[in-house]
């Protein structure tokens, strides 16, 4: 085994916020050879776990385990913790973990006075939701938990209170409740109920009518028009300082009769037309993704038919304080060998850099006559084995740290071939081959390729060597097949390896699906022929409108076909051909189109029959309601002397996307309740369309709404890619999950990177509201192991799958050497040149321009 220094691999958030109710669990994961111990730091000083009952360690790990659930009290444990691994080559640390419990106080007691208001006027209800952590939620809804309607009349501020433009006789009710949601308890605290009474002009009237004789005169004067007046914010200027890259939101409520529009503008230039949007009936603006451009003074203009105000917002955007640190490699060096650390920080202001040696401050820590400091770059000459040790970098400022460990390792080795022998790898023709080297050794190995048993090494520019072992066949062809062996050696000593290379013939469908108008009732075949390598087994699919065929005893799917029997107008559609193998797929596609009339009348000697599409579903239901189900139940409308074959059940989500109905299932003719899969942190609503021979019924109309509770994402970004734009950085981008697939609040994104076949630990950054990360300062050309993956308020989604990106290219070093040129006769010439160095090509090469 060869001996490493620890590693820390996993660790919890530096602010770590703990359910009071469940056991705290503080995570130390380490790796190194031999393994580490673990020790824990609180406040400082030692932790010493073994005096506290409620404290245990996970075996063969540093994490901890508090036992909150029998009998610990979670505020005795609030504090700053720190782990440190350890073995006989050196000691991680990790970062201070700041533990503190949740809290979700309840309201304070306050004796709330009914509120009697003149109708017109406006109003505001103030929540003032206790201070809980993290901050809570607010939403307003009345005693049987229905939320409260709003519109541009009434509305909820960003500060949680409700505010009346102008205030109705229907806004009459007493139980105006304000709801607190902390959701990492998962808790709700609600407010005492608010009343309201709305007195109106003729109520007013009746009131000083009876109080009068025949002979006074009275009356209340009507409901006055009133130009609108800003109740938020106050005056006619404010300010607002908001940091690079986050999200900017703006608001400016208005009282007035009629109800005031409100409406945006910059003073000066544009809103930035793809980053801007409007919420709460546009009382709301805000700016995704802002920068120092987006400094600057907003106006909000309040109108109605008797006059407007404005209030003017002046924004300043700082450049964000959050340090970017490009963490330092680890070092595996021999005796004798020389090497540096180097830890580049960026942020506002300019972060210090600070350096640990096991944990230790550098100043303080032991001599080692190799090492020596120079600001951030530690520099190693002519090591020695005791040498190795576990180097800290802290990049520190005003506004937070960051805190990176990288070890020096120091080993004299022999080569190592890490990947099997007699590994076998298959490729199709004309496709890249890329054959496995994997190896280890210190000093570091020369590694070389050959071909055959006998075979001389491999040069030239069909090969690509690079610098993991790998060796690369850009093209590959049958002829390519065969072993090859791959020779690493070093001063200490030399080992080789043989791997199979097998290329085969590509899959091709050579008949395919070609395109068909059918009359409704008869029969129609699509062909799928195709032609593959006779080592490879093929199995075909069939997809209409890309998703699976339906369970239908109609489709009979053969060897090299697709045969549907008594087509009817659902049939009408695109047919897709999919052939897989181990190795490659291909498809095709063709569109069937079924023809018959809409309407259809049957005549006999006594009487006419008329066909049509069936009326729309009725009374619908929701019952059975749980967090991730819900039954809905409906009465079908008249068939329209057509059976009904199929009901469609669609949705609509009216937090994230109202007013569009999405697919969600569909169901058999007979029946008339279906259980439904639902989604967290949606808003439901459904709606029911019956089907028969004839065509789809209007929709139903839609059922009550039923919103889901929040949850952690079930699923990751999609289609993750790593592409450097410039030599020295690497581009980070992916497609974000919709609101639908946010199951929560707070959707935000962990972008985690790391050098492939390096060592190294993977850096993470949390990013919100964009689908891009840029790396920057990294080497030019080198592959990353990359992955995104999703949270919010709740937690994170599964673990994601990573995929390998490259930084940027740069311009090739040198040009080719050693150019001949001999001239064969008038018209030809050869011309011949030595490759250029692999090393120096710095990209992908493309080939030579002559």
């Amino acid at each position: 085994e060869v001996l490493q220094p620890p590693t820390i691999t996993q660790q919890s958030p530096k602010d770590y916020i703990v359910d009071p109710r469940e056991n705290i669990v503080v995570q130390c994961e380490a790796k190194g050879k031999p393994p580490p111990s673990f020790s824990w730091t609180r406040n400082g000083t030692h932790f010493d776990i073994d005096k506290d009952a409620q404290v245990t360690m996970k075996p063969n790990s540093g994490t901890l385990v508090i036992n909150i659930m029998n009998g610990g009290k979670a505020e005795a444990y609030e504090g700053v913790y720190q782990c440190t691994a350890r073995n006989e080559r050196g000691a991680a640390i990790s970062n201070n973990i700041v533990i503190r419990p949740s809290r979700s106080p309840l309201w304070t007691k306050e004796k709330l006075e009914p509120n009697q208001v003149r109708e017109g006027d406006s109003l505001v209800l103030h929540c003032r939701p206790p201070v809980g952590l993290p901050p809570p939620i607010i939403f307003w809804m009345d005693n049987a938990f229905q939320k409260l309607p709003q519109n541009e009349r009434v509305s909820q501020g960003l500060n949680g209170d409700l505010y009346f433009s102008n205030v109705q006789p229907e806004d009459t009710r007493e139980d105006y409740i304000c709801y607190a949601r902390f959701n990492h308890t998962q808790t709700i605290q609600q407010k005492q109920p608010i009343s309201v009474k709305v007195i109106s002009v003729d109520s007013l009237n009746d009131t000083l009518a009876a109080n009068l004789s025949d002979t006074d005169i009275y009356g209340a004067k009507p409901v006055t028009e009133r130009q609108p007046v800003l109740l938020m914010p106050t005056g006619s200027t404010s300010t607002k300082v908001e940091l690079r890259g986050n999200v900017l939101l703006l608001e400016c409520i208005a009282a007035g009769l009629p109800t005031p529009v409100i409406r945006w503008i910059k003073e000066g230039g544009e809103l930035p037309a793809n980053r801007t949007s409007f919420e709460n009936f546009k009382k709301t603006l805000k700016i995704v993704d802002i920068s120092e451009a987006d400094s600057g003074n907003y106006k909000c203009i309040a109108r109605n038919t008797l006059g407007s105000v404005h209030h003017v917002i002046s924004v300043t955007v700082k450049g964000n304080t959050e340090i970017i640190l490009q963490s330092p490699r680890n070092l595996v060096l021999s005796p004798g060998e020389d090497g540096t650390l180097i830890c580049r920080a960026n942020g506002n202001p300019k972060p210090d850099i600070s350096w640990l040696a096991n944990g230790v401050p550098i100043a303080i820590a032991p001599e080692d006559p190799s090492r020596k400091v120079d600001g951030d770059t530690i520099i190693f000459s002519h090591v020695q084995e005791r040498s190795s040790a576990v180097y800290q970098c802290n990049a520190s400022n005003e506004y937070g740290y960051l805190l990176a460990n990288a070890f020096v390792n120091v080993l004299a080795e022999p080569p190592r071939i890490l990947t099997p022998a007699k590994k076998l790898y298959q490729v199709i023709v004309d496709s890249p081959a890329f054959l496995d080297c994997a190896y280890f050794g210190s000093p570091k190995p020369e590694i070389e390729w050959f071909k055959g048993v006998k075979g001389s090494i491999l040069l030239g520019n069909e090969y690509i060597f690079h610098g993991n072992g790998t060796l690369e066949i850009p093209v590959a062809q049958k002829d390519s097949s065969g072993t090859y062996t791959c020779v690493a050696r070093n001063e200490l000593g030399k080992i080789q390896n043989e791997v199979q290379l097998e290329v085969k013939d590509p899959t091709m469908i050579i008949k395919q699906p070609e395109y068909k108008v059918i009359q409704r009732h008869s029969q129609v075949t699509f062909e799928c022929i195709i032609k593959h390598d006779s080592t490879l087994l093929p199995t075909v699919i069939w997809l209409k409108d890309n998703d699976e065929l339906l369970d239908d005893e109609r489709f009979l799917v053969g060897k090299d076909n697709l045969t549907i029997m008594n087509v009817t107008d659902k049939d009408d559609g695109t047919y897709t051909c999919i052939v897989n193998t181990t190795l490659d797929s291909v498809s095709a596609s063709a569109v069937l189109t079924v023809v018959g009339k809409n309407t259809l009348k049957l005549y006999d000697s006594r009487t006419v029959v008329n066909f049509a599409r069936p009326n729309p579903p009725f009374d619908l239901e929701l019952t059975g309601r749980l967090e991730r189900s819900v039954d809905l139940s409906w009465i079908p409308g008249d068939d329209n002397n057509s059976p009904i074959t199929n009901f469609v059940i669609e949705y609509e989500d009216g937090l994230h996307e109202p007013g569009i109905w999405h697919y969600q299932t569909e169901v058999s003719g007979i029946q008339t309740t279906v259980q439904l899969k639902l989604s967290p942190y949606v808003n439901y609503s459904f709606r029911v369309i019956a089907i028969n021979e004839i065509g789809r019924s209007q929709p139903s109309e839609p059922s009550e709404q039923y919103l889901t509770k929040t949850a952690s994402p079930d699923e990751n970004p999609s289609n993750v890619q790593g592409i450097g734009s410039e030599p020295d950085n690497l581009v980070i981008t992916w497609e974000s999950l919709t609101g639908f697939q946010s199951n929560g609040p707070g959707l935000q994104y962990k972008v985690s990177w790391r050098q492939k076949d390096v060592d190294d630990e993977w850096t993470s950054v949390i990013v919100a509201n964009v689908s891009k990360y840029i790396v920057s300062g990294t080497p030019t050309f080198v592959p990353y192991e990359i992955k995104v993956q999703a949270l919010n308020d709740l937690g994170y989604a599964p673990e994601p799958s990573e995929v390998i990106g490259h930084s940027g290219e740069d311009l090739p070093m040198v040009a080719p050497g050693n150019v001949q040129v001999h001239v064969i006769n008038s018209t030809l010439a050869k011309v011949h040149w030595d490759p250029v160095p692999l090393k120096s090509i710095r990209g992908h090469l493309q080939g030579y321009k002559v």
